[in-house]
């Protein structure tokens, strides 16, 4: 018979973050612990269930009552592999652990105990990743390989590194219910999802990545709970808020009656996945509806549980905030939260409408004109806190003082590529010299780049919304997104309706994965991403970041021009970046000063999205006796040479200079 020995402890992680223990946790090898949040419950047992196909309940251990509503105890009997549950006052029924660590059946079977400290790992000397310098790429894990696995995925994090690839923000793996889905609804926050392997395989995927020069970062989502395999409410009330709400339903109750082991589970959860998968940070998820009315809030604690998990590595915290609130990235004594980063929708939205002319529904407020390109390279954000009509409200706040990779730019992500109705990627909306061109503003301006997967290849396929609910949920989950896709006045007509794929579908998430072939289909493309992100890191003016370093001007209706200073005062590391979405432009006159080059200089070519080797059509001298000529469709990035050097390379070429000095 199990023996229950009745002792609650702490635990220290090595981090000098003193905690609790929830869930099941290994003690040494013949005693594993549990403990469990319950309020509602007189009585908690824990089941363990036999090895054999008939998952029959072998033995059944009660668990002592703790305070506030917490039940505890520990068992010498249970091992790794075992599958538990617990048994909740008179119900027959075994529910899953609200801290599972791993559910092999899903979330409607039983948990299972894991040892996440039998797990060798070989990353001690990785020191965790700082946010200057990283090139983010955007991971769905079961749409990423054919395989859909995390395995699958540590095979292509070679060819990642060598595209220029720093650090993978993977989408959700909190397990949720179905064969396939984002992983926005997940209901088991402690468990990594059955569908993409065990989570020995998550960790190995880290500890690969990070031999491979690569960070990992956890989107997560703390405003809601999924609507399918959710079983805390049969162990507390507490929850879900009654104040706040969300569009996905109820909020997460930080703030409200029974809120105090809300908080700890989601701050547990938080350091969890740094402790136990190393993990270098997290993306939080629609932040603005992580609702918190007390103090500190909620964020801010998540922020320091994480950093204090982190110990000595450096760990990133990103969020994604629709309405653009900058005080998540101030310092908590300046009344911030202390994250790192922020997603730029404005950028994308400018850029979109400038792919593909359309600025209807949330992009209504954006022109795609070269002056948004310019403000957000100097400011980040478009909206400081102006008239935001599509809402009929101001937006954003103001980003002074903040520095340039603060904010994550991006032309694609899962979200938004969903959203165009069809699945259509940027490249598929536009020429390729203007989504060209568009790229390498994306991946030189200041600011951290991010990838969402197959951008660089300029894949083929789709990337669609798809969840797997049951056919009652299924039913009104294409509803809903039918109903929100219609906010667009071009996808809300009968006959596009009725080409938007079935979320409930397996062949909208078979349509979905990537093909690598494409690497080799389109290589210009490709060869045009990993060379952008080479000049990125190894020019020094570019891979500097320096705030106020970059300026711009308007040279036409549809192009621009981007300066970087450098730091030496002679100007001989600045950039020009001449950015044209539309048809040839001759300059003449061309009194715009940022267009001069450093005193006793000359512009050269330093790249250009003309070149042949990204099926371009080659790049003419811009600047000539009559001015300049700037070619459309292109973008071209110039350096300044001595005019001596440039004398030497002209005669060099037979050619004398086309401008007199």
């Amino acid at each position: 018979m199990t023996q229950i020995l009745h002792k609650s402890v702490a635990l220290n992680h090595g981090t000098g973050l003193q905690r609790t223990h929830i869930g099941a946790w290994r003690v040494d090898d013949d005693c594993w612990g549990f403990r469990v949040w319950a309020p509602k419950r007189q009585r908690v047992r824990v089941a363990f269930l036999s090895t054999e196909k008939t998952r029959q309940v072998a033995e059944v251990v009660p668990l002592d009552a703790e305070a506030d509503g917490y039940f505890y105890g520990l068992a010498d009997s249970a091992r790794v592999g075992t599958l538990y549950g617990y048994l909740l006052d008179d119900d027959e029924r075994l529910y899953p652990d609200p801290a599972s660590r791993f559910q092999p059946e899903g979330p409607h079977g039983p948990s299972q105990l894991v040892d996440a400290s039998s797990f060798e790992w070989t990353d001690k000397n990785w020191p965790g990743v700082e946010l200057v310098g990283q090139v983010i790429y955007e991971m769905h894990v079961g749409t990423f390989t054919h395989e859909g696995t995390w395995s699958a995925a540590a095979r292509q994090l070679e060819e990642l590194a060598s595209l220029g690839v720093t650090l993978i923000e993977m989408m959700p793996v909190a397990d949720f219910p179905g064969r396939f889905g984002w992983g926005y609804d997940g209901v088991n926050l402690f468990a990594p999802t059955r569908l993409y392997g065990t989570p020995d395989d998550l960790r190995r995927f880290n500890d690969q990545a990070h031999a491979a020069g690569i960070g990992v970062i956890l989107d997560v989502v703390y405003n809601h709970f999924g609507p399918d395999g959710n079983f805390l409410p049969a162990f507390a009330d507490h929850y879900y808020s009654d104040r706040h709400a969300t569009d996905w339903g109820p909020a997460i109750n930080f703030d409200g009656e029974g809120c105090q082991a809300v908080r700890e589970y989601v701050l547990a959860n938080a350091a969890y996945w740094i402790d136990e998968f190393h993990f270098d940070g997290r993306r939080l998820d629609a932040t603005q509806d992580i609702h918190d009315d007390s103090t500190p809030h909620i964020i801010s604690e998540l922020s320091q549980q994480v950093r204090e998990a982190a110990g000595e590595r450096q760990v990133l915290l990103v969020a994604e905030n629709e309405p653009q609130h900058t005080q998540l990235v101030r310092p908590v004594h300046e009344g911030g939260c202390g994250l790192d980063a922020l997603w730029n929708d404005d950028f994308h939205h400018s850029a979109m409408v400038a792919l593909s002319g359309r600025n209807e529904a949330y992009y209504s407020d954006y022109l795609g004109s070269p002056q948004e390109f310019i403000s957000a390279a100097k400011y980040g954000y478009l909206y400081h806190g102006q008239w935001y009509g599509w809402q009929k409200q101001r937006r954003g706040t103001p980003t002074r003082g903040l520095t340039p990779a603060t904010f994550v730019n991006f032309i694609q992500n899962h979200d938004q590529v969903a959203n165009s109705g069809r699945g259509q990627r940027g490249h598929q909306l536009a020429s390729p010299g203007v989504y060209k061109a568009i790229t390498a503003v994306l991946l030189l301006m200041p600011g951290t780049p991010m990838l969402f997967q197959g951008q660089e290849f300029a894949a083929s396929s789709p990337f669609f919304y798809f969840a797997d609910h049951p056919d009652e949920l299924a039913k009104k989950v294409s509803e809903g997104r039918r109903e929100f896709m219609a906010q667009f006045r071009s996808i809300a007509q009968p006959e596009i309706q009725a080409m938007l794929p079935d979320p409930a579908d397996p062949a909208t998430f078979m349509r979905s994965k990537l093909d690598f072939a494409e690497r080799t289909q389109h290589a210009p493309f490709y060869a045009l991403h990993r060379d952008l992100l080479q000049l990125r890191r190894d020019d020094p003016t570019f891979r500097s970041q320096r705030p106020l370093a970059i300026d711009g001007a308007v040279l036409g209706d549809e192009a621009f021009l981007l300066r970087w200073f450098g730091e030496d005062e002679s100007g001989h590391q600045d950039r020009l970046a001449v950015v044209n979405f539309g048809r040839d432009l001759h300059l003449r006159p061309s009194p715009e000063p940022l267009l001069a080059p450093p005193a006793d200089s000359w512009w050269e070519l330093l790249w250009s999205t003309e070149a042949p080797s990204y099926g371009g059509c080659g790049t003419a001298p811009l600047e000539t006796e009559d001015n300049w000529r700037i070619p459309g469709h292109a973008a071209v990035i110039l350096r300044p040479i001595t005019s001596e050097a440039f004398r030497e390379q002209q005669h060099g070429n037979g050619h004398s200079p086309d401008v007199e000095s």
